[in-house]
């Protein structure tokens, strides 16, 4: 069974304390300048709320990030790099996010990308047939890297898939879903996801969405 979360909305339509997602992402989508963030425990949300956002939203658990942050600049960010994946301190809102919903692991899979500043769905694919979480993120990611691409845009992408990221980087998916019927639709568009990583560069930074941070990703399906 999924632990209880609860969700501080700082800014949002209502602020407030809710229980769950989809309340939280009724207070947020389409809120300029949202600040939100999940918590463990129903107190630990009260005294974040309470608190206030500042030193609590878009930072790490410690709070040190915050301080950071406070002193930086609005729009900048201060990215660190581990062997495989990129994080940063603040959220770019210059920046696609993306997510996956599934129904079933493997089930059929559905994926969009939005605006990461207004949550305006960028673009989106699917249902497809057959398919894993971890596949649908890295069409997600390599779809709003090759639209960056066509538009001549920096942009950022996010994504909440440390395995999506890292076959983006690889330019190489590493699944264990089978190539048969049922998955014959998702291997033609990762077949054609690879070519195209392989055969194409890209100056955007493809970073991980800090969820224990900032809250669930602006494109999530809200399935939990």
């Amino acid at each position: 069974m999924a632990k209880q979360k609860y969700y501080v909305v700082w800014e949002g339509k209502q602020p407030g304390v809710y229980s769950t997602w989809a309340e939280c992402q009724a207070q947020t989508d389409h809120y300029t300048g949202a600040k939100y963030k999940s918590y463990e425990s129903k107190a630990a949300a009260d005294a974040a709320y309470k608190a206030g956002w500042k030193g609590n939203w878009g930072t790490g658990a410690a709070g040190a990030a915050g301080a950071a942050g406070a002193a930086k600049s609005k729009g900048t960010s201060s990215f660190k790099r581990s062997a495989t994946v990129e994080t940063s301190e603040e959220i770019d809102y210059n920046s696609i996010s993306v997510d996956v919903g599934t129904r079933g692991n493997p089930g059929p899979v559905e994926y969009k990308g939005v605006d990461t500043q207004t949550g305006d769905i960028i673009f989106s694919c699917g249902p497809i047939k057959k398919g894993t979480n971890n596949l649908g993120e890295f069409l997600a990611i390599v779809h709003a890297l090759a639209l960056l691409k066509k538009e001549g845009s920096d942009k950022t992408v996010y994504s909440d898939s440390v395995n999506a990221m890292k076959w983006v980087k690889q330019k190489k998916v590493a699944t264990t879903l089978p190539r048969d019927s049922s998955t014959e639709e998702i291997w033609v568009l990762i077949d054609r996801a690879e070519r195209w990583l392989q055969t194409n560069t890209y100056d955007n930074k493809v970073l991980k969405w800090q969820t224990k941070e900032w809250g669930e990703i602006k494109a999530d399906y809200g399935r939990k």
